[in-house]
């Protein structure tokens, strides 16, 4: 099992984990055995950030799990569907498929997508969005970020891809787009860079 990277859904936390003034709905989750998400924060040695997932944008819980108490790991990447279903996030996972996979880069879907996939819990709706991670460890020029953003907007639904560098993650819409600086988010904070591939000036 590789650590843990940010979007890596993660099975083991226990109800100890919790904050003494948890919120019903984090008590059920947990103790129904659904996962957690690995957030993109710094946290002790022996630990990972991770968010819980309840029901809507206004149930979530950001906290901290032990290393140790990770019983499964599953990956963005390792999670695909193909299929014929009525929700358009769904929809577009499977019609986008084939063009990132000709990228030869490692990619997968996050969100609501990725949980549903993972958990087989009904998160999305007819508005969800697609959120995706795409793995660039080497820099990926402003006008194939173009290319590839003019061909997943013409998806049946809105869908947002994040560059994970190997300095932390950017929009795909922001690299894309003609301002010089884009916002690179690691576990130190958010912060405008011109180059989220350069570590000495992402580091500065």
């Amino acid at each position: 099992m590789h650590r843990p990277q940010p979007h890596d859904l993660l099975w083991g936390l226990p109800l100890s984990a919790l904050p003494a003034d948890a919120p019903a709905w984090a008590v059920r989750v947990v103790g129904a055995g659904q996962p957690v998400v690995v957030r993109r924060a710094a946290c002790a040695p022996g630990q990972v950030a991770v968010g819980l997932r309840g029901e809507g944008r206004a149930q979530r819980l950001g906290l901290e799990m032990h290393l140790a108490d990770v019983q499964r790991l599953v990956s963005p990447e390792a999670l695909r569907w193909q299929g014929q279903s009525p929700c358009p996030a769904l929809q577009a996972l499977a019609s986008v498929a084939p063009v990132l996979d000709a990228s030869g880069l490692a990619w997968g879907p996050t969100g609501g997508v990725g949980y549903q996939l993972a958990t087989g819990v009904n998160v999305l709706h007819a508005a969800s969005d697609l959120d995706l991670t795409l793995r660039t460890p080497l820099p990926l020029t402003r006008a194939k970020a173009r290319e590839l953003l003019d061909i997943l907007d013409c998806g049946p639904c809105r869908i947002d891809v994040q560059l994970e560098t190997p300095t932390g993650a950017i929009a795909l819409r922001e690299w894309a787009c003609v301002a010089r600086r884009v916002l690179l988010k690691s576990a130190l904070g958010a912060r405008l860079v011109l180059d989220p591939w350069n570590a000495l000036e992402c580091a500065a």
